[in-house]
């Protein structure tokens, strides 16, 4: 038989790094394609993007497969990044990666690969996938939870998945910096990526200041006194403790942290002490995006995500179209408008939708 091609998504890290050597073992026609979606200069006037494909080359001359570079950069821009500097502009606080999931790398990326002769795409993400002979692509929970992916991948559309692979759904990170180790991998101790990508390093806060205008304004607490001043409501997030500058204000045991933006009046409310302020019972949520499943009703009972670091919460889900009321099972802390509630069930990701409102 004829080898079947496989595109691999290289981001010069250890994981789709390991995805690839994989993939090589089982048999495939590999080829390494990276990604180049932001175009910028760190301060020493070098592209930061260099060191990211100068690893990519490494590990596919070492695996001896070929390997390319397509600029996405203006389709990053225009479906992810201008979405991003929105939300924020609003007072929400958007998730990039989920977007970017379905806009560029099972979007354009998958298209490109296709293009390219590839019978199959594949990444390093900790994901599993159930080609099901029903005609639907299933979404699965990987062996290792504290990697698991799926979150990210909550946007997707079924339709994506179609020619898609997962090698890594079966291995614990543990594993794969071991692979990648034993087999002299150049990105085996490589550092993983954390936060926004386009931000890396540096601070956020003068990045978005770079794109955004800010106005400053009242910080108040829920009983109406005033306690300081914020910098511009977009640098803040619910449940936020940190860079609030009020550790003088009190002198009782316990923290500030942020509760609620009120946009229309440029306030930040904040709490001392008492989170029972950042419990909520309820939300909102539209943009429904469904993996592989199709409600049978208007209510469902599952379990949800509401951030990427959470266990899965007991949840009902009342429909009405492509948007939903979530109401909790017990109540939830720091749920936040422009992240995402992510549901399961015990085996799959059924898909998600963005949280517009929350209900105290």
């Amino acid at each position: 038989m004829e080898k079947k091609t496989v595109v691999v998504g290289m981001s010069g890290g250890v994981d789709s790094s390991v995805a690839a050597l994989l993939l090589k073992n089982q048999g495939y026609n590999v080829i390494g394609l990276y990604m180049l979606n932001w175009e910028e200069e760190d301060v020493n006037g070098a592209c930061t993007a260099e060191n990211d494909y100068a690893d990519v080359q490494r590990v596919c001359s070492l695996l001896d497969i070929p390997y390319y570079s397509v600029n996405f950069a203006k389709d990053y821009q225009d479906r992810v990044f201008k979405y991003f500097l929105e939300e924020y502009k609003a007072g929400r606080t958007p998730n990039p990666d989920v977007l970017c999931n379905r806009e560029i790398k099972f979007g354009p990326f998958r298209e490109y690969a296709l293009a390219m002769g590839a019978d199959y795409i594949a990444t390093g993400h900790y994901c599993g996938i159930d080609h099901n002979a029903d005609g639907h692509h299933y979404l699965l929970k990987v062996k290792d939870q504290n990697k698991d992916q799926t979150y990210f991948l909550n946007q997707v559309h079924e339709y994506q998945l179609e020619n898609v692979l997962f090698p890594l759904a079966n291995l614990e990170k543990s594993e794969v910096r071991r692979l990648a180790e034993e087999n002299g991998l150049a990105t085996a101790k490589k550092k993983d990526s954390t936060g926004i990508c386009f931000i890396g390093e540096r601070n956020f806060r003068n990045f978005l200041k770079t794109y955004l205008p800010a106005q400053s304004g009242k910080i108040i607490t829920l009983d109406g006194e005033v306690v300081g001043e914020h910098i511009g409501l977009m640098y803040y997030t619910i449940g936020q403790r940190k860079g609030l500058d009020l550790g003088g204000k009190k002198g009782e045991s316990g923290r500030w942290f942020v509760v609620k933006k009120d946009m229309k009046n440029n306030v930040l409310y904040v709490s001392h002490g008492d989170e029972t302020p950042l419990y909520s019972k309820s939300c909102t949520v539209e943009n429904l995006n469904w993996i592989g499943y199709m409600p049978q009703s208007t209510q469902i009972e599952c379990t949800a995500k509401f951030r990427y670091r959470q266990g899965e919460q007991k949840v009902k889900v009342i429909l009405n179209g492509d948007s939903a009321t979530v109401i909790f099972d017990e109540k939830q802390r720091a749920v936040t408008e422009g992240q995402y509630a992510v549901f399961y069930d015990e085996t799959r990701c059924l898909g998600g939708g963005v949280i517009t409102a929350v209900e105290y």
